[in-house]
């Protein structure tokens, strides 16, 4: 059964390429194609420029660009973005999207854990991330890493993009009966409200060293976006450990890997995403990759136990986390019709059935 409104499922982006709606310059990756998403990759140059900008109405990105570029990277045979830098490139994916279908993008979330701040622009917009129905035109990303300087090249694989026909999210009433037909976060008492479900921040730490969670180092050496177990850990990465008061200072400017309290499930015919960081909750922010695939958690994928990681980064001044704090919503949408293929089945991905854990390209030796 396909619904007439959703998240388009793998089959369906698919078909995007097929009719010509999706076009990219080279033939696509093997995995480039997820349950619920598209993969973007990386064109064959970076322009470094002055400062972020939106389009607007009136303007193409390129004419943007030709006011504002100070120089050109050329990524062919890959190239070093520099923390505190913007650059923006233009993707190999490009969109003539059908009325009625519009799109949202998102770090990937080997992205976000990398603390590489990222968004999709589109000529005329007006907000990042946002693809307007019946857009046709070039993509390009927005580049800033803020913790680690990067290794990227063309192909390379930051961000990722969503598509949905009409209205697909579900109403709070909805999302609970959902959650109480198949559990959508592990809390006996799920906080529903603004939208989405509640999740809740773990301090209690793992392990017999009560490790809770991870701090970005400064002035470390690079880390190649497209290469796994390619770095020790500790050249990267202070360990944080509990230390019997349940509780985290977050410093200012620092970057903070942790992980939810309550294990997080996607059942197949849902996706969900992490909301956008609200003030009311405290001055950080919370999870910069926001989109879980369908199956994600899922029992029958793997998935029993599943927990969200948080890339969590404190604003202006330092702050208090403690064990069990609310940190975030996951809103949940309707998927159009079942992926082909669920998160954490045969697609070897990388955070199926995961606790604390840190992004794809460290090891811990």
């Amino acid at each position: 059964m396909v619904r007439m409104t959703g998240i388009l499922a793998d089959r369906a982006i698919s078909e995007l390429f097929t009719s010509g709606r999706l076009k990219s310059e080279s033939a696509l990756d093997a995995d480039q194609i997820q349950p619920a998403s598209l993969d973007l990759r990386l064109g064959s140059h970076a322009y470094r420029v002055r400062a972020s900008f939106m389009p607007g109405p009136s303007h193409l990105v390129s004419d943007k660009l030709d006011r504002l570029k100070l120089h050109v990277v050329d990524l062919s045979h890959g190239a070093v973005l520099e923390t505190g830098c913007v650059y923006i490139v233009p993707l190999m994916e490009s969109l003539d999207l059908p009325e009625g279908m519009s799109a949202s993008a998102n770090p990937k979330s080997s992205t976000g854990r990398l603390d590489i701040f990222t968004r999709v622009i589109t000529d005329h917009a007006q907000e990042f991330d946002k693809i307007p129905a019946g857009y046709s035109g070039p993509l390009y990303l927005e580049i800033s890493p803020r913790t680690f300087p990067i290794v990227v090249r063309r192909g390379s694989r930051l961000s990722q993009i969503r598509f949905r026909t009409g209205q697909a999210l579900l109403s709070e009433a909805e999302l609970l009966t959902v959650h109480e037909n198949d559990v959508l976060v592990a809390s006996e008492t799920p906080n529903i409200s603004g939208g989405g479900i509640a999740l809740s921040i773990d301090l209690k730490g793992t392990g017999p060293d009560g490790l809770l969670g991870y701090r970005g180092k400064h002035h470390t050496a690079v880390v190649d976006v497209d290469k796994k177990a390619e770095h020790s850990i500790f050249d990267f990465w202070e360990p944080l450990f509990s230390r019997g008061s349940d509780e985290l200072i977050l410093d200012p400017d620092e970057f903070y890997i942790l992980v939810s309290r309550e294990a997080v499930h996607v059942p197949p015919m849902y996706a969900a995403e992490m909301t956008p960081f609200d003030p009311l909750v405290g001055e950080f922010r919370v999870h910069y990759a926001g989109f879980f695939d369908p199956g994600f958690g899922h029992a029958m994928a793997g998935g029993t136990g599943s927990r969200a990681v948080l890339e969590v980064r404190s604003h202006e001044v330092p702050f208090i986390l403690e064990h069990g704090q609310i940190v975030g919503r996951l809103i949940y949408e309707h998927m159009q019709e079942k992926p082909q293929s669920l998160y954490g089945m045969d697609l070897k991905s990388n955070y199926q059935a995961q606790g604390l854990k840190l992004s794809k390209h460290f090891r811990s030796n």
